[in-house]
């Protein structure tokens, strides 16, 4: 199985909390690398080192030789060099993992880098942490600052463990070509690209001075000392904490009243620079349909013409609760019904981009499509997708006139504009009146052979099955009666996955 995936992916966090020790974590590594040094990337750093020790514990009888190759489990094909599981991760960290993808600076995705990061003095250099520029800001002002933890960082005299790489939102568009254009390397065999997106929404204070944003209710001193930082800070003093319903102003009616503001989060684009394959891993998002600043369609609209092409492979997304969760309490994140909603857009915009890579020929498509379906074996998946989806866009009304002039618009506008966020919401949850009946009878469906893996699962830590379980049944009936055609997965963080 291994030897015809392009990505292997290991769960090293799969939760979302409230364990401190399975919080958010993955490594990804390109297959066509083998484990060589600096051939993995990990994604997010709630959990790092103790995550792989636990693996390593739990599959320290699958080593197959005196060498130390792993020939099963999550870590299959590494030589370890050590005897203990503590040394071994250890050399991960520092010789394997090429750099940290950071996709937002809540805790449970930075504490492991934080306090795993002084073992990098034994490595052979500092180890790059990549991020978009407000992550990195929060991360430098108030994690490594020498107050909550030491400037381990090479800026502003730290000790020169780590480096930051500020990522451009949205591909920087000088690097690479065609369809890697926009990607940066993230590590020996992967590049990266990322996005912004909605991780809900706080309060925040503009400064007149600084011209940054600091928490409700500082004291005088803070202001003073305020430091340059994009990071949002939150008011714990009422019990708008991320919720999504209960701040509907953007706008203050009091001019004292502090202005609402968007949680930034990331989506990571991972492309294997041998075969071209991708997969995205999505930091905590919310839907659109309640975000201030939706950013999910972007997303979408993105991964839409890799799924018509066969190379987007899988999306790892988090689903933190099930659908008893009212929208008030999201807290910036999704549940099932919103996330097969946002998945209904995707499908959409993989009609979109289907129709739009067949041009003119949609009457030959669709009549090769009739064709097809009385001798399925005579055409490949990927023809039968794109007849199929052709035959059916071609029966669907135009878009209104209105719509294709917000779209030329948009098109209209200089590059500087174009990364500015959108904050058009939609006046009706675009997602939820989608009918997707009129793809229901599409062979393959619009999604079909795109698995979606969940991750960030909130623990009950109460007796009765997992939560997980009861989510991954919701998603799949939600997902069949939607006819997306993808499958989902709760990921075996004792198993690696092979993409």
């Amino acid at each position: 199985m291994a030897t015809k995936s392009a990505f292997h992916v290991i769960v090293l966090g799969p939760n979302g909390g409230p364990r401190e020790d399975r919080v958010t974590g993955l490594l990804v590594r390109s297959t066509s690398m083998k484990w060589t040094p600096g051939s993995a990337v990990a994604v997010d750093a709630g959990t790092l080192l103790a995550g792989i020790i636990r693996l390593l514990s739990q599959n320290s009888h699958e080593f197959q030789n005196e060498k130390g190759l792993v020939v099963d489990g999550p870590f299959e094909g590494l030589e370890l060099p050590y005897r203990t599981p503590e040394a071994n991760a250890a050399h991960i960290f520092r010789e394997v993992i090429g750099a940290v993808l950071i996709t937002h600076p809540h805790l449970d995705h930075i504490s492991g880098l934080a306090i795993n990061t002084p073992i990098l003095e034994a490595g052979s250099g500092p180890k790059p942490v990549a991020a978009l520029p407000s992550v990195l800001s929060a991360i430098k002002n108030h994690m490594f600052n020498d107050v909550i933890w030491p400037n381990l960082s090479d800026e502003d005299g730290g000790a020169g463990l780590l480096t930051y790489q500020r990522l451009v939102e949205g591909g920087n568009p000088r690097f690479g070509l065609g369809e890697a254009r926009g990607y940066v390397r993230a590590c020996n065999g992967l590049l990266t690209k990322c996005l912004s997106v909605s991780h809900g929404r706080c309060k925040q204070r503009f400064h007149p001075e600084s011209g940054t944003h600091h928490r409700i209710g500082s004291a005088v001193f803070a202001d003073q000392l305020m430091l340059p930082s994009r990071a949002i800070s939150v008011d714990h003093t009422d019990a708008s904490f991320y919720s999504p319903a209960r701040s509907p102003r953007l706008v203050p009616s009091n001019p004292k009243e502090p202005v609402l503001a968007m949680v930034e989060s990331s989506a990571f684009f991972l492309r294997d620079h041998c075969t071209g394959s991708e997969i995205i891993v999505f930091g905590d998002v919310e839907p659109d349909s309640v975000s201030l600043e939706p950013h999910n369609r972007r997303v979408w609209e993105a991964a839409a013409p890799k799924i018509v092409a066969g190379t987007l492979r899988a999306i790892f997304i988090e689903c933190s609760y099930n659908d008893s969760i009212d929208d008030a309490y999201l807290y910036g994140h999704m549940c099932p019904r919103h996330l097969v909603s946002e998945l209904k857009v995707l499908a959409t915009k993989v009609l979109e981009a289907s129709d739009a890579s067949t041009g003119g020929e949609k009457k030959r498509k669709r009549e090769d499509t009739r064709f097809s379906e009385a001798g399925a074996e005579q055409v490949s998946p990927r023809s039968k997708r794109t007849q199929s989806i052709a035959a059916d866009k071609e029966r669907r009304s135009e878009p209104p006139a209105e719509a294709q002039n917000s779209s030329a618009v948009v098109d209209e506008q200089p590059d500087a504009a174009k990364d500015e966020p959108i904050d058009d919401a939609p006046d009706v949850d675009e997602a939820n009146a989608l009918d997707s009946a009129r793809w229901a009878n599409l062979n393959p469906l619009p999604l079909a052979g795109l698995s979606v893996y969940i991750i960030h699962i909130k623990e009950s830590l109460s007796d009765g099955p997992p939560p997980g379980d009861q989510i991954l049944r919701e998603l799949q009936a939600h997902g069949e009666e939607a006819h997306l055609g993808c499958e989902f997965h709760i990921p075996n963080p004792n198993e690696g996955i092979w993409i």
